[in-house]
């Protein structure tokens, strides 16, 4: 098992800047709806619903709305959405993977460019940085799930590849093709009272890239842009910043 990570404790920290809870709600309704319209109502044949009612879960959404949100997945008629990916650069040179679940391509790709072109950033080729990236399983449970030992041993026996504890949580990564069995593993484990925040593939970086001062700043800027677009479902980047840089960035 590797030791902690800092990235991991940045790209956490910068994630808090936590959306309102309206807004999660809106964004974990729109995957399980999707993912409902794409392969079906039952979780149990759906691993893409069954992970995003989890998730759903996690944060503590009442099963009304889950409901709905699959019932709508169901209704007939709308747009298809398809999963694209971007890949570019933002200010020192940073990496950034954009995922983003859309019915209307063109309009997602003009959101993007724009996003990076208006706030020091360029869009890349596909593959011009995900190379640099591995896609991995994440398992994401409170600091009150357990101590850091017992949360380690746990994630060994289920099959984990690594783990990293803070005050904000443990962080549990998983092989890509491991997940759903390491986290239903994890389940079985803990049992229905402790659940897990969220459960999902990331893109973790190999590497990460310093950054500080107007850069960081443009830097932050440029991620909550792109975190706001409605096509976009996640944003994943391979910028460090230090414990001075982060508590500057707070205080502004």
């Amino acid at each position: 098992m590797a030791g902690h990570s800092k990235w991991a404790n940045i790209q956490h920290r910068k994630g808090a800047q936590d959306k309102k809870r309206a807004a999660l709600f809106s964004r974990l309704s729109k995957e399980i709806t999707i993912a409902s319209k794409m392969g079906g109502p039952d979780p149990d044949a759906n691993p893409r619903l069954r992970l995003a009612i989890q998730n759903a879960k996690g944060q503590s959404m009442p099963k009304d709305n889950i409901q709905r949100a699959v019932d709508k997945g169901q209704g007939g008629g709308g747009e298809d959405y398809v999963d694209i990916r971007y890949e570019g650069f933002g200010p020192g040179g940073v990496g950034i993977i954009v995922e983003a679940s859309t019915d209307n391509k063109n309009r997602a790709a003009t959101e993007v460019r724009t996003a990076f072109s208006k706030n020091g950033g360029n869009l890349g080729e596909t593959g011009s940085v995900s190379f640099s990236f591995d896609q991995v399983g994440e398992i994401h449970y409170s600091p009150e799930a357990g101590s850091d030992d017992e949360i380690m041993e746990a994630a060994i026996m289920a099959g984990a590849q690594d783990v990293e504890s803070d005050d904000e949580g443990h962080w549990i990564y998983t092989a890509r093709e491991d997940l759903q069995t390491v986290a239903d593993a994890l389940v079985e484990h803990f049992g229905e009272e402790v659940e897990a925040k969220s459960t999902k593939l990331i893109w973790k970086p190999q590497n990460t890239i310093p950054v500080e001062g107007q850069a960081a700043d443009t830097l932050m800027k440029l991620l909550d842009v792109l975190d706001d677009l409605d096509d976009v479902a996640n944003v994943y980047d391979n910028s460090e910043l230090s414990e001075a840089e982060v508590a500057r960035l707070a205080e502004s």
